[in-house]
């Protein structure tokens, strides 16, 4: 540990600072006993600066466009592994071998059906009530229907309380969906492997079976595996605020799901869906990125640029590549495509893009992925969280486990009127 002198020059106080090696990237600074020793607290707009927790689970760096889960590359992980695998990584921070693989993916099979009662609850949503809105009431929900997950004290019990709520949001995801377009509901089938077994639940229909393509399959697995974890943004540290009262875990992945719902993080790839969209054809887009290029008006090309990755999005690289086959295998050829491709040929190659490394993010496409497999843009979102869930619940485990770990109750640089008095 390195040691850094701060000195308040009107009191002549010091205060020795430690400074902490991380075993990946910038070290930090030990700021504890600022307020205690000098009467002053940082101010740091968006915790932008601030490393709040202890993580052992993922590491980015975005000078260098680099993910890592559990030590592992991100590009590595999605070309020779499946989302089931990396759920065991994320969990157990080593990769399964065969047997634990076959025993960890039939025990969440097992576990695909909530409670019946919990068929119950979409029914009192109306029918346009936006899936996420459903999707966090039922996951809420489900937290009363697995009280016994409240005080988790056995390493046992922290496992099956992870894999019953990983298994389960496929279901009901699809179950939202199915509740919204007025279809009966689909039980999870347990010959299929997770991803196919979700597409099967969002197509089928009673009696009938679902037309579901391998690439398909693939891709919505690589899409699973790029969102499964992305350090502490913002829902990841909703789930670990949460956590930190004692909540029932569920409750905090609740509130995870309702901090992902925002289109500056989750929403984002409908808001790329719906530029795409209202641009509309490829004879537009000069327009467009001209709108963009000019800092007089406020239109921003969505899906590009990323607040973290100050290079190209690791993720997005594998989708763009997963994209590609998707739209070769089905011979997809549509308008939405035709503009998505033409704008990312511009943005890939035009000097303002390029010098400000505004380049396709995952957003991007993702969005463009899940519209060529017919998927409704109020879905994307749903699947985000199906496939973020493993991070979630791995970052409240990890929470749980900290002896030193506080109420997460952050301080305030208070701006506001001077004591007075009531006349």
């Amino acid at each position: 540990m390195g040691k850094m002198t701060l000195k308040d020059h009107e009191t002549g106080r010091e205060l020795q600072l430690e400074t902490r090696p991380s075993s990946l990237g910038s070290p930090v600074m030990d700021i504890s006993g600022l307020h205690r020793e000098l009467g002053v607290y940082t101010y740091d707009n968006g915790y932008s600066m601030t490393a709040g927790v202890n993580s052992q689970i993922t590491y980015i760096d975005g000078a260098k466009g680099e993910l890592l889960y559990r030590g592992y590359p991100i590009e590595e992980l999605a070309k020779k592994k499946n989302y089931v695998e990396v759920c065991y990584l994320l969990l157990n921070g080593e990769l399964p071998d065969t047997m634990q693989l076959a025993e960890f993916e039939q025990n969440m099979r097992l576990k695909r059906f909530p409670h019946e009662g919990i068929k119950n609850l979409f029914d009192a949503f109306p029918d346009d009530a936006h899936p996420m809105a459903v999707l966090s009431s039922a996951v809420s929900a489900l937290s009363a229907f697995h009280h016994q997950h409240l005080n988790i004290v056995d390493e046992n019990d922290y496992m099956e309380m992870a894999r019953r709520i990983i298994a389960k949001m496929p279901t009901l995801a699809a179950y939202t969906y199915r509740h919204a377009m007025g279809y009966p509901l689909i039980y999870p089938d347990l010959d299929r492997y997770f991803t196919e077994n979700f597409l099967y639940m969002m197509r089928a229909f009673p009696g009938g079976n679902a037309d579901i393509s391998q690439v398909e399959v693939d891709a919505l697995d690589a899409i699973f595996i790029l969102h499964a974890d992305h350090e502490q943004n913002a829902s990841t540290s909703t789930v670990r605020l949460v956590g930190s009262t004692g909540a029932h875990p569920y409750a905090a992945i609740a509130a995870g799901i309702n901090a992902l719902w925002g289109r500056a993080h989750g929403g984002a790839n409908e808001s790329v869906i719906d530029q795409l969209a209202m641009i509309g054809d490829v004879k537009h887009v000069d327009r467009y990125i001209a709108r963009a290029k000019d800092a007089a008006d406020p239109f921003k090309l969505m899906g590009f640029g990323h607040r973290v990755y100050k290079n190209f999005d690791p993720r997005a690289r594998i989708l763009k590549e997963m994209r590609d086959r998707l739209q070769a295998k089905l011979g997809i050829n549509s308008k939405l495509i035709e503009v998505a491709n033409r704008v990312e040929e511009i943005a890939l190659s035009d000097e303002y893009f390029v010098s400000r490394n505004l380049y396709p993010n995952i957003d991007f496409y993702s969005g463009t992925i899940l519209s060529a497999m017919n998927i409704p843009r109020s879905m994307f979102t749903p699947i985000f969280v199906i496939g973020r869930t493993a991070g979630w619940i791995t970052h409240w485990i990890e929470q749980k486990r900290d002896e030193k770990v506080k109420i997460v109750r952050p301080r305030q640089h208070y701006t506001g009127p001077l004591r007075r008095s009531v006349d």
